[in-house]
């Protein structure tokens, strides 16, 4: 990562929301509780499960995709189970219609009249399992409750309750089968994340604690719903400099205008990489953002949105790669730079 120097320290405005400080100490002590129980299960990943609380925090949705067993699912549960709230969990198969995740209106016959059924959507996390693998159709239903938080059905608008998470996982690997995200499901998502293999000394503590029972049995709830939309609301009273709005958008604008990609990230990317960073700065018990933490989020939050040119396809670049050279050669905010 580039260092950024001194830091960028806020300029408080007459009218603008802040959080009171004495929040963040509060938010960084029950998030560390939620990490703590969800570490418990899945085993040295602690990056992984920051990334994860970071995006439940800026009131986005989470994409985990790897290979087969490296315990995608498992984080997906152990963070909904960490969190006393409604949880659903959709399997996602090809013969899955869009009635099964929005609801449907069916007739009732004592009543003569329709009365709505809601589907596997209303909750306050919902664990989608293998999304690449409902048709187009059906994905297409995660459109509007992604985006808007809310669901339609017979031309009736029915909204879903804050918080609302969608934590989705996918197989890069295993196309037979598969229908692949397009661009304007992916780009719904505020972060992907990769789970990876585990080192050597995180896979024998996992043969220990995961081999007579799973840990994921004995996890309890340490905070509750109402208590994650409080804290979402004080991360929404964190501080971002113009500073640091701009180097957001420069970073975005490099995307747009690389000659190694064909399509760039989105308006919807540079909002999703602001609330990132204002979630990873409250998680550092920081009333402002920093630099860093748009290089930290930089890519999880962009590389998933980018779709590589030919000549890169051919060489071998990934996504990741390309924004992590974006990351050097996009110039860093002066930290003695003030705007008022």
């Amino acid at each position: 990562m580039v260092s950024t120097g001194p830091t960028i320290e806020p300029t408080r405005r007459p009218g603008r929301r802040w959080a009171p400080a004495a929040d963040f100490p509060y938010l960084a002590q029950t998030i560390a509780q939620v990490r703590g129980a969800v570490e418990n299960v899945i085993e040295g990943k602690p990056e992984v499960v920051k990334v994860a609380l970071t995006v439940l925090l800026a009131e986005g949705h989470l994409l985990i995709e790897d290979v087969p067993g490296v315990g995608k699912t498992m984080l997906s549960k152990a963070l909904a189970r960490s969190i006393d709230c409604t949880v659903r969990r959709i399997q996602f198969t090809p013969d899955l219609l869009p009635s099964d995740v929005t609801g449907v209106s069916v007739y009732n016959q004592e009543t003569r009249d329709f009365e709505f059924r809601p589907g596997g959507i209303f909750a306050n996390i919902v664990v989608g399992d293998e999304i690449n693998r409902a048709s187009p159709k059906t994905q297409s239903a995660l459109l509007e409750c992604m985006e808007e938080r809310q669901v339609t059905v017979d031309g009736t608008t029915y909204h879903l309750e804050p918080p609302f998470m969608v934590i989705a996982t996918q197989n890069p690997i295993e196309m037979e089968g598969t229908y692949p995200l397009p661009e304007a499901q992916r780009d719904r998502f505020m972060a992907r994340v990769s789970m990876g293999y585990p080192s050597v000394q995180a896979e024998l503590q996992m043969l220990d604690t995961h081999g007579a029972r799973s840990p994921l049995d004995d996890l309890e709830p340490v905070t509750d719903a109402r208590e994650i939309a409080k804290l979402i609301d004080i991360v929404r009273g964190v501080y971002v400099a113009d500073a640091v709005k701009e180097y957001a958008l420069a970073l975005v604008t490099a995307t747009r205008n690389s000659p190694e990609l064909r399509l760039g990230a989105s308006p919807r990317a540079t909002l999703h990489l602001l609330r990132a960073a204002r979630a990873a700065a409250a998680l550092d018990n920081r009333e402002y953002v920093l630099p860093d933490d748009i290089q930290a989020l930089a890519v999880p939050v962009l590389a998933h949105r980018l779709l590589p040119a030919a000549e890169a396809q051919v060489a071998r670049r990934t996504p990741e790669q390309i924004v992590a050279d974006l990351l050097r050669t996009v110039p860093v905010p002066d930290p003695q730079r003030r705007r008022r």
